[in-house]
């Protein structure tokens, strides 16, 4: 049975993927913040929680209770580009000193063991008018971009000197069930509150979105690929759709509800760190067999309807 660590493991996509490599016969463990009761994350997958910082003495701590693992998805640091523009050195020290400490104990103590260094379409930054290949230049538009820039480089410096196997993948716009932030939840909320509901930006803005869920199953089929050439590969669906198509697609959905819903309007002006255009050329995804199998429709009707129930909207 493969041996996994999640850092980051309470976290939104963290969940997910451990539930993934759970029904592969994964053995998952997490660190990360947060409390967890025993019983809820043994729901989620995980033989064994953390609640801790990424550090040499709660990795060895986990070393020594469940022995070296056979690789590591390492889902600690930054989240959101917003909260890194609010506070950019916390998202530093969250995003890069947590990564330079789970090298360091990798290149000391488990040198083999495979990494995979969760990382994000922000290090391609703005300017961009097409599908954005692996190759493309690396010029982050935010704060939060640059320090996955940071902990690519950090990865790439390990793996070059040392010969860890790491992979880089890039996640595009990742979306799901129990998601509480960013545009699905903000516009729920809007049109729960019955006030007037705007939305940042002109609505013409592009990103390529992809489920939770298969976001989790990518993770898990391109743990193997990791080698000491730290490859980075995008994870996404290789298609645009607009920001005012996905609020179209709410305001239908929730209308399909019976619920008087207003009409959807734009600020004109765009938050702080967003390029206007994100869309992952997916070759290399494809290349390797990996496919994505919800719908964005599905993916957003399930959304809004998870998001009625937790509000008790009927």
């Amino acid at each position: 049975m493969t041996s996994a660590w999640i850092t980051g493991a309470h976290g939104f996509i963290g969940r997910y993927l451990a539930r993934e490599l759970k029904e592969k016969r994964y053995q998952v463990a997490g660190i990360g913040h947060g409390a967890w009761p025993e019983a809820e994350a043994t729901r989620c997958g995980l033989t064994f929680w953390l609640n801790g910082e990424v550090s040499s003495s709660n990795l060895e701590q986990m070393r020594h209770s469940l022995g070296l693992p056979d690789v590591i998805f390492h889902l600690a640091g930054g989240s959101s580009v917003g909260m890194a523009i609010v506070n950019p050195y916390e998202d530093f020290t969250r995003t890069v000193f947590s990564t330079a400490g789970l090298l360091e104990w990798l290149r000391q103590h488990s040198p083999a063991t495979r990494l995979v260094a969760i990382s994000s379409a922000a290090v391609y930054g703005a300017g961009h008018n097409g599908l954005i290949p692996e190759r493309t230049p690396l010029s982050p538009f935010s704060p939060y971009g640059a320090h996955k820039l940071m902990m690519e480089q950090l990865c790439r410096s390990y793996a070059t000197n040392f010969s860890l196997p790491i992979i880089l993948p890039r996640l595009f716009s990742v979306f799901g069930v129990g998601l509480k932030k960013q545009l699905l939840w903000d516009m729920c909320s809007k049109i729960a509150s019955g006030g007037k509901i705007e939305l940042d930006g002109s609505g013409n803005e592009v990103r390529d979105w992809i489920d939770v869920r298969d976001a989790a199953r990518a993770l898990e089929q391109i743990e193997k690929l990791a080698t000491p050439a730290s490859p980075a590969i995008n994870l996404a669906s290789g298609k645009g759709t607009s920001v005012r198509e996905i609020a179209d697609m709410i305001n239908s959905h929730w209308g399909d509800k019976k619920s008087s819903v207003g009409k959807i309007e734009f600020s004109g002006q765009s938050r702080p760190g967003d390029p206007f255009s994100m869309v992952a050329d997916v070759s290399q995804m494809q290349t390797h067999g990996i496919k994505n199998l919800i719908p964005l429709s599905q993916g957003v009707g399930e959304y809004v309807d998870w998001y009625r129930s937790q509000m008790n909207i009927f």
